[in-house]
C-alpha cells in the first residue's frame, strides 16, 4: 500500500508516494525472482538492501520512545503524585542555600502507608519551565532530596522517586555551588538507607541529573521512557562529529526500557497505552501504583540491613567488566 505525500514546488503539486515495509519486502521478492529467472546473482545486493532496512527499522522504533519520552504532552511527576498518593505535603529547602523547585519532595501516604516522594519536576508552559528550570536540578535540590531521605530513613518510611529530567543543571552557578559533589553524596548515601527505595523513570533519565535520585532497590521505567548516560544529540556531536545523526546515536546508546531490562540495569517496564502515557495519564497513574504496592509490600517485609545488602550487591552487578 501506498501512502501518497503532497510536496509542492514552485506552486505545482506532485504526489510522492511513500513505500511502506511490506511494499519494500514485496519488491525484493520481485528482485529475487527476477534474479533467478535471468540468470543473475544479485544476491549481495539484495542482503545489503535487507540490511538497511532492518537498522531503518531499529532506528526509527528508537527515536519514536525518544519523542514520546519528550512529548510536550506527557505526564510528569506532580500528574502522578496526585493520582497515587493521599494528602501529599511538599517540603521545601535544603538548609544550606535555598529551594530548587525542579527537584520536589514531600510526604504522603501510598494507600495506608506513609512515604516520603521525591521528583525531578518540569513544567507545562513557557513560565512554568522558567521556574522549574526545564526539570534540570541545582545542587540544592539533590541535596534537599538527601535530607528528606534521610529523614524518611529516621522515621522508617519508605523512598519513591520520579526520575524525569534530561540532566543536572551544567550553569556556573551549580558548578560554582558544587553540584557534582552533591550529586556523588547522594549516590554514596542513598546507597546505605536503611529504608526500602523504589524509584521510577517516567520520562528522561539523563546522566547524573537522573542517578541523583536514582539509586534503590527497585527500578522501573515507564514503556516509553529513555534512560542513558548522555542525550542523543550531546552523543552525536561528541561521538560522531555531527549533532544532526542524534537518531543513530540512540540506537547506539541503548536508551529505550527493553534494552535496558534486557542489561538487568532495571527491574521491568511498566506498560504506557498503546499511544503512550500522555493519552491516558489515569491508566498509567494506576500501572504505576500497582507495582509500587506489591514493592513497597514486599521490600517492608525485609530489615534495613538486609534492603542494603542487597541494593549494594545489586549496584556491584551493574555492568560488564574485568581486571587486567
Amino acid at each position: 500500500m501506498y501512502f501518497p505525500h503532497i510536496v509542492k514546488v514552485n506552486n505545482y503539486e506532485y504526489n510522492e508516494l511513500i513505500m511502506t515495509q511490506d511494499e519494500i519486502k514485496k519488491k525484493i521478492d520481485e528482485l529475487r525472482q527476477f534474479a533467478g529467472e535471468s540468470g543473475l546473482d544479485l544476491s549481495s545486493e539484495i542482503e545489503r538492501i535487507e540490511e538497511k532496512i532492518k537498522e531503518s527499522s531499529k532506528t526509527e522504533y528508537v527515536w519514536k520512545h525518544v519523542e514520546l519520552a519528550r512529548h510536550p504532552m506527557r505526564p510528569y511527576a506532580m500528574d502522578y503524585i496526585v493520582r497515587i498518593f493521599t494528602d501529599f505535603i511538599e517540603l521545601h529547602g535544603d538548609r544550606c542555600f535555598g529551594d530548587d523547585p525542579a527537584i520536589i519532595g514531600g510526604l504522603g501516604f501510598l494507600d495506608e502507608t506513609p512515604v516520603t516522594v521525591l521528583a525531578n519536576l518540569k513544567g507545562r508552559t513557557l513560565k512554568e519551565n522558567v521556574f522549574r528550570n526545564h526539570g534540570m536540578g541545582n545542587p540544592e535540590g539533590y541535596r534537599k532530596a538527601l535530607r528528606l531521605a534521610k529523614e524518611a530513613e529516621k522515621f522508617k518510611r519508605p523512598i519513591i522517586t520520579f526520575v524525569d529530567t534530561a540532566g543536572a543543571f551544567p550553569g556556573l552557578g551549580a558548578e560554582e555551588r558544587g553540584i557534582g559533589q552533591a550529586i556523588a553524596q547522594n549516590l554514596c548515601d542513598f546507597s546505605q538507607l536503611k529504608t526500602p527505595i523504589i524509584c521510577i523513570i517516567i520520562g528522561e533519565g539523563g546522566s547524573g541529573g537522573a542517578l541523583g535520585i536514582c539509586v534503590g532497590d527497585k527500578i522501573y521505567m515507564l514503556e516509553n521512557a529513555i534512560y542513558s548516560v548522555i542525550s542523543p544529540e550531546g552523543c552525536a556531536s561528541i561521538l560522531l562529529h555531527d549533532s544532526s545523526k542524534a537518531k543513530d546515536a540512540a540506537v547506539m546508546l541503548r536508551i529505550t526500557s527493553a534494552d535496558l531490562l534486557g542489561f538487568n540495569l532495571i527491574n521491568g517496564v511498566i506498560p504506557e497505552p498503546e499511544n503512550g502515557a500522555h493519552t491516558d495519564v489515569d491508566e498509567t497513574a494506576r500501572n504505576i501504583k500497582d507495582v509500587l504496592r506489591r514493592e513497597v509490600s514486599m521490600l517492608c517485609k525485609h530489615t534495613p540491613e538486609v534492603i542494603v545488602r542487597y541494593r549494594n550487591q545489586k549496584i556491584r552487578k551493574m555492568g560488564i567488566w574485568s581486571e587486567l
